[in-house]
């Protein structure tokens, strides 16, 4: 669990050092070619920044704050434009690192090591679905036109944004290594990520020793919105086990249906019903250990379970009345959320397919795990 606040620090030392402008500008140099660019190019860095911080606010926080203001430059409505940022920074808890395959791995006794190696394809597939819908809504509205450019002018124009800002790669990249080497545990990851981004800090000037009480304060505050609430959910869930609620929820739920389909698709509109109306750590905490004995009886692998559970989850961040991500990008441009929250419409549901996906399709969580788990 300090592996939280860790990934926290790194996510915010990285917005401070500058880091994060460097993977929008290799971001932009990738898709500069195509119709909705720049659009294409905020989604893949919110991608970059989930591998990093593990946090979706955080991710809807700096991103937003890059980029709003040249999507709607660009061409995009100021609405779309924020629902698209709010839609990318859901991969905050969907690529691994992640906060929240953290806690799931706490609560039902699995190796978060393990829960990132699962979490790989379908993170990735989530990110996928989100640059496809973007694509299309911008076909559809003609938001953004591209400019053409040659295969030279492009590979030239890539190949200065990688040499200009590599060193930013450095740190996702040991904390990919690092874990699914078994080199690192989660925890020793988030600490030297936090050491290397302070030191390339220190290195480029963009970070002082001035900027340390405020960086730690406002890491503080996420923390503090977190743990709290894991430490009092826990007893919850234990007294939940003690009275019997998951067996009772077990049987009640094998009364209605003995259907294996029927009573996934019952999970994932509990986990998407309770992801609008509640944060996803105190869903995590308490529906995890009842829904969990679920799908031992349905016979669902307990990794696809969870990487099921927690995209489900995902879908609540961009989803009213209490869509996090909503929340953060109205606060940053002043945009009314329901505004937003209809624009961000077609990626609910895309979102909503690849959750179709992971629940009836268990490779697309396990092809990348050992035997022992699939």
């Amino acid at each position: 669990l300090t592996a939280v606040p860790l990934f926290i620090l790194t996510g915010d030392v990285l917005v401070r050092a500058g880091l994060s402008r460097k993977f929008l500008d290799v971001a932009e140099a990738l898709t500069c070619w195509a119709k909705g660019g720049f659009g294409s190019a905020t989604v893949l860095v919110c991608g970059m920044f989930s591998a990093i911080s593990g946090s979706d606010a955080a991710g809807a926080a700096a991103v937003g704050r890059m980029t709003i203001a040249r999507l709607v430059e660009s061409g995009y409505s100021r609405p779309y434009a924020c629902a698209l940022v709010a839609a990318g920074a859901c991969t905050g808890i969907l690529i691994p690192p992640s906060i929240a395959y953290i806690v799931i791995g706490l609560v039902l006794g699995i190796s978060a090591s393990t829960l990132f190696l699962a979490a790989v394809i379908p993170g990735l597939a989530i990110l996928t679905a989100i640059l496809v819908t973007n694509i299309v809504m911008n076909r559809i509205h003609a938001y953004e036109q591209g400019s053409l450019i040659s295969f030279s002018e492009w590979f030239a124009r890539l190949v200065a944004s990688v040499k200009s800002g590599w060193y930013a790669f450095v740190v996702p990249g040991i904390i990919f290594y690092g874990i699914f080497s078994g080199r690192l545990t989660p925890t020793e990851a988030g600490a030297t990520a936090v050491i290397v981004t302070i030191i390339i800090g220190f290195i480029l000037g963009t970070l002082k020793l001035s900027d340390f009480p405020a960086m730690l304060v406002s890491s503080a505050k996420v923390n503090g919105v977190i743990l709290p609430i894991i430490a009092f959910s826990l007893p919850l869930a234990q007294a939940l086990a003690i009275m019997g609620v998951p067996q009772g929820f077990v049987g009640a739920a094998t009364s209605l249906t003995d259907d294996p389909y029927l009573l996934i698709l019952m999970m994932i509109g509990i986990l998407i019903a309770a992801g609008c109306v509640m944060e996803t750590t105190p869903n995590i905490v308490i529906l995890a250990p009842i829904l969990k004995p679920l799908a031992d009886n349905i016979g669902m692998n307990e990794i696809q379970f969870c990487v099921m559970m927690i995209t489900a989850l995902g879908v609540g961040f961009i989803t009213p009345p209490l869509g996090l991500n909503l929340f953060v990008v109205s606060g940053i441009t002043g945009e009314s959320i329901l505004r937003i929250a209809a624009r961000a419409v077609p990626f609910v549901l895309c979102m909503l397919v690849v959750v179709l996906l992971i629940a009836f399709v268990p490779a697309i969580s396990t092809s990348l795990l050992p035997e022992i788990y699939q």
